[in-house]
Parts: C-alpha cells; structure tokens; sequence
C-alpha cells in the first residue's frame, strides 16, 4: 500500500550498498566509502533527526546514529533459499566468517529458515535475477527476518502480506511454512512488478500457484476480505531512516519530512485494515525501519484503543532469544521491541510489535 503517502514510501533498502571486494584492503574501502557518504549524506534530515531521537532515545542516539552515518560498517545477513539448494554454500559461509543468525531456543524458528550472519561489515556477492532460474540466497537486514518469527506462520493457514513489496519478508515467510492461501499485496505499480519478480526468483512454480499478488489499496483489503486471514503481516510504509539520511535531492528530503507526520496515520488505517482482515483469534505483525515513536508505539497504542477486539501479545521471549545477535531500545512493552543499530550488530533499526484479534469486529 503505497497510494497518498507514495513519495514518502520509497524504501531503497541501504542506500550506499557498500561491501568488501574480495582481496580490497579495508582502509581503501573506508576511505572510498567516507568520500561517499560526505557527498551525499543530507544535513537536513540528519538535524532532523538529530532533534528527535535524541528527545525519544537518549543516549542511545548517539551510538545508532554512529552506524547509520556509517555505511562501511554495514552489514547484510544471508537468507539461504530452501527451494534451491547449492552444494558448498554453507561451506563457503562459513570460511568467511557467518555463523547461524539464530540460536535454536526461540519460541518459533522453523528448520527450514536458515539465515547467517558475521560481525564483520560487508556483503556476500548479489545473484542476478534470471527467468527461470531460482536464486540461492536473499541478502537482507537481520533484523527484518523478526517480523516474521514474530509472526509463526504454519502450514495451511491463510496468510496476507499487506504492504510486501520488495518480497523479502514474503521469501522469509516461506521459508518457514507452506501457506493454504498466501497474498502478497502492493499497490504501486512498480513496486509490484519488484514483488514479482522476487517471488519469481525464489519460489518453484508448484509453491507460486498458492501465491496471489495484488495491486489493491491496503485500506480497503479489510473490507474486501473481512476475517479471512489466520496471520497478517503489516511491514508498513514509514520514514526509512537509513535511506533518508541519504537523500540525494535537498527539496525532496525536505517534502519529505513535511509530509512525514501523515505516516502515522496511513499506518494506523493499514493497521485497522488488517485487524477487519483477520479471522477472531487471528494474530498481525505490525514492523516498520523507522526509529520514529510517532510510526511505532503511537501507532500501536491507537489502535489498541480504538479496537477493543484486539489484545497485545508478548514477545519478549523472542526478544530474549536474540539478544546476542541484535540490540535492543530499553523500556518497552512485552509486545514490542526496536531494534537499534550498533558496531558489529548493525541491524536494524526495525520496529516489531503483534497483536491478537480476541472477537469479531
């Protein structure tokens, strides 16, 4: 769902793409990577930023906003493709340093999801998209893949991925389960056919004919398919902090943060959409990659307000599950948590919180 907010809701991932080349000395990518970042990163919304997280985080700010002005200190997770398998993958992992992203306690962690991570900045090679051919592994933030355990997708259930585009949630989603029904909606065009071609890419076509792509408004799905749903992932459209430190355009950027107090509130139609979407003891997932409270906690608190069928559900079991591989923001609720970037687990930041629909609407 992309329709008013559509400017605001361009998310380009990491905005640099920045790795180490095989046999590159590592100060000379630094290097290369500070001359990058002093053209292009964005005064305006980093002063932006500057004003708000340190009234909302504190001291935290300090530290996340080390890494997310750093991009040479990024790093990117290995999502490994159950429906394609590569003799020697792991292996390779492995001789440079990933291990296993989670351990082997949390509430929820199919075997099938195999996802590695190291400490180490950088990223494995990108795999080319090719008709016909899947690809082996989808490179990632970490911190993306808690929405979906958060989630607990199991075989047969009717699922929805309500604003899913580029697909990375929708590829982690099954990898742990075979939906009964799975929809996967976007509304704008293009990053529609970006879905496509992801699920393309990594799905067989026998897994591909329980797929449904769609181009629907994401405020209107819930009417369309009242309690149809057994889990509903909402990956809202936010402020991306990451890409937007990095705003190429001065006016845009400024538009941008002008426009951004209207988040909230396509957030919260979206969050409303999905709870009419879910089935009576269905559960949603509601995530974003913004630091903002006023796209988070706010968000969710309304809708906790406005929907008396609706109930938080904990998952600080997970939180505590992870804890060794992410960094988390003290003080929150038991039925979400942030993620907040940091040297050597610079994840995030990333936003989880889920809900439960107790009674129809």
């Amino acid at each position: 769902m992309r329709g008013p907010a559509l400017p605001l809701a361009r998310r380009a991932g990491a905005a640099l793409g920045l790795g180490r080349a095989a046999g590159q000395d590592p100060g000379q990518l630094e290097r290369k990577a500070k001359g990058k970042l002093q053209k292009q990163i964005c005064p305006v919304v980093l002063d932006h930023f500057e004003q708000q997280y340190t009234a909302e985080l504190g001291d935290a700010w300090s530290s996340v906003r080390d890494v997310l002005t750093s991009p040479w200190c990024w790093q990117h997770a290995v999502l490994l493709n159950r429906f394609s398998q590569s003799p020697g993958l792991e292996s390779s992992l492995a001789e440079q340093g990933y291990h296993p992203a989670f351990p082997a306690a949390l509430p929820y962690l199919p075997a099938a999801l195999r996802c590695y991570t190291r400490t180490a900045p950088g990223r494995f090679p990108a795999q080319r998209h090719q008709a016909g051919r899947l690809k082996e592994y989808y490179l990632l933030n970490a911190a993306s893949l808690l929405p979906v355990l958060a989630l607990e997708v199991k075989d047969g259930e009717n699922v929805l991925d309500l604003c899913a585009a580029p697909g990375g949630k929708s590829v982690a989603i099954l990898q742990c389960a075979c939906p009964g029904h799975f929809h996967c909606n976007e509304y704008d065009d293009l990053r529609s056919r970006w879905l496509e071609q992801t699920i393309e890419s990594f799905i067989p076509d026998p897994f591909i004919n329980m797929i449904k792509v769609s181009k629907l408004d994401g405020r209107q799905i819930g009417d369309l398919q009242p309690e149809f749903y057994d889990k509903v992932l909402v990956d809202a459209p936010c402020s991306n902090d990451r890409s937007w430190l990095f705003s190429a355009d001065p006016q845009q950027a400024v538009l941008r943060l002008m426009q951004r107090k209207e988040l909230s509130s396509l957030q919260f139609q979206l969050l409303r959409s999905a709870v009419q979407a879910l089935r009576p003891g269905g559960s949603l997932v509601y995530s974003t990659c913004t630091l903002s409270r006023a796209e988070n906690s706010d968000v969710i608190s309304l809708i906790l307000s406005s929907c008396r069928n609706v109930m938080p559900v904990d998952i600080s079991g997970m939180a505590r599950g992870v804890s060794q591989e992410f960094t988390f923001l003290s003080g929150m609720q038991q039925h979400e948590l942030l993620v907040l970037p940091e040297r050597g687990r610079a994840w995030g930041p990333m936003y989880v919180a889920k809900l439960k629909k107790v009674s129809s609407s």
